[in-house]
């Protein structure tokens, strides 16, 4: 992989042996698709998020003209299957709750499973999207392209840094094509933007923002035990007796996630790394804390920040307060400032001729309007199952996009400054 910064050969070391023995497999499939063959893929974590990706990738298979809609189990108004299309034959989830709706939502016909490893064994299956919680990333993303299934796996990638170099080294030993669910590297609307920096419009960029603002609270519906499987839930985390609170909202847990500090910071900071050409900082430090959704583990409010050889990053939550609502990155350089958000773009040059409560006309305004539709990055990612080319977003980037917040979880629990040392894995604090 040229300019992902990151040499797969050099994670081919102690801890990269799961991705040997892949022509072995019973499941192993590695086979390659023509334009107009049928995609059959395994949905591997059906909460919301999993289908409401799975939608698209069914969305993605849909002719535009193709006559009147038809009573197929696709989400309503949707049209028949075209040469090509996606078919969702396998839903897997802990919670028979999710994995019935997730078979609903692929038609109706496809098989459930509890156990991921029973669907990647099946030798009908060429691809699997994986959707489930952060901490089952890694076991599941490498058993994916060791049984020779491409993979479209959510973001954040992974839940270390150590995990991470592990599944980039996996899959490196593989020909299997995997995107990474960060979509804002296939939105057009962002891709320009990145044009007005590789121009020279902004200048040299001193200091970049990352913002998420939002009122949140923790989810409460209830959860039908005798339907979930917790010790599978829990997995490769430590074993611990059935909270629901943790299950609705494993996120804001330490066992089961890097809080939103990866999970939403994942998606700012990769774009951040992108528009200015480099992969990880020098240094972090952090301040969080919980001080609205108890008993969450993971900060609902940080402030971050990021030394990079040549510019200053900060990374600010607030989920008490939904002021300026939803994520924003704003790029301040010498001739000209960027600001973004879900609307789209706009550039003010310097010196700036407003104030805190009047913006001046900006130099460039471009609001397309959803900056993170998910289409597009699943669009991506058939094209290349069929070309096989890479990916927009391949582990390289997605290990670079996190490992630069789980530096800052580092920072943040343990109160210091730490800095990354050269072989990218070693953490000093």
């Amino acid at each position: 992989m040229q300019g992902d910064g990151i040499n797969r050969r050099k994670f081919l070391g102690k801890g990269a042996a799961v991705g040997l023995g892949v022509l072995s497999h019973p499941g192993f499939s590695g086979r390659v698709f023509g334009a107009n063959e049928r995609l059959v893929m395994g949905l591997i974590g059906a909460g919301g998020r999993g289908r409401g990706v799975m939608q698209e990738f069914i969305q993605q298979g849909l002719p535009e003209q193709a006559g009147p809609p038809v009573q197929s189990g696709l989400p309503r108004g949707s049209r028949p299957p075209a040469p090509g299309a996606v078919e969702f034959a396998a839903v897997c989830d802990v919670y028979e709750v999710n994995q019935d709706l997730g078979i609903e939502m692929a038609g109706g016909t496809a098989k459930g499973y509890r156990d991921y490893r029973e669907l990647l064994g099946s030798k009908d299956i060429d691809a699997v999207l994986i959707a489930s919680p952060e901490h089952w990333h890694h076991r599941q993303l490498i058993d994916a392209v060791a049984a020779g299934k491409d993979a479209y796996c959510e973001k954040p990638m992974s839940h270390s840094i150590e995990e991470g170099a592990e599944m980039v080294a996996a899959v490196g030993k593989t020909d299997r094509i995997v995107q990474i669910g960060m979509q804002r590297r296939s939105s057009p609307g962002v891709i320009e933007a990145k044009k007005y920096l590789d121009d020279g419009t902004l200048g040299e960029v001193d200091m970049v923002r990352a913002e998420w603002y939002w009122n949140q609270a923790l989810h409460t519906r209830p959860v039908m035990r005798d339907k979930l499987d917790w010790e599978g839930f829990v997995g490769p985390a430590p074993r611990q007796p059935f909270d629901p609170v943790r299950f609705r909202n494993w996120r804001y847990f330490w066992d089961f996630s890097g809080g939103n500090m990866t999970d939403q910071g994942t998606h700012l900071i990769d774009v951040i790394q992108w528009f200015m050409g480099v992969t990880e900082p020098v240094a972090a430090v952090n301040y969080g804390a919980v001080y609205k959704l108890l008993p969450s583990e993971t900060p609902d409010t940080f402030v971050a920040t990021f030394e990079y050889p040549k510019f200053a990053c900060s990374w600010t939550l607030c989920y008490s307060s939904s002021f300026e609502n939803g994520w924003a990155i704003t790029v301040h350089g010498h001739k000209a400032t960027m600001e973004m958000c879900e609307a789209g773009f706009r550039i003010y040059p310097e010196p700036w001729k407003g104030d805190h409560f009047r913006r001046p006309e900006p130099a460039v305004e471009k609001l397309p309007g959803d900056l993170t539709a998910t289409g597009p990055h699943v669009a991506n990612f058939l094209e290349c199952v069929r070309s096989r080319k890479q990916p927009n977003a391949t582990v390289e980037i997605g290990h670079q996009a996190v490992r630069t917040l789980h530096l800052a979880n580092i920072a943040g629990r343990k109160q210091v400054r730490a800095t990354l040392a050269e072989d990218g894995l070693t953490v000093r604090t």
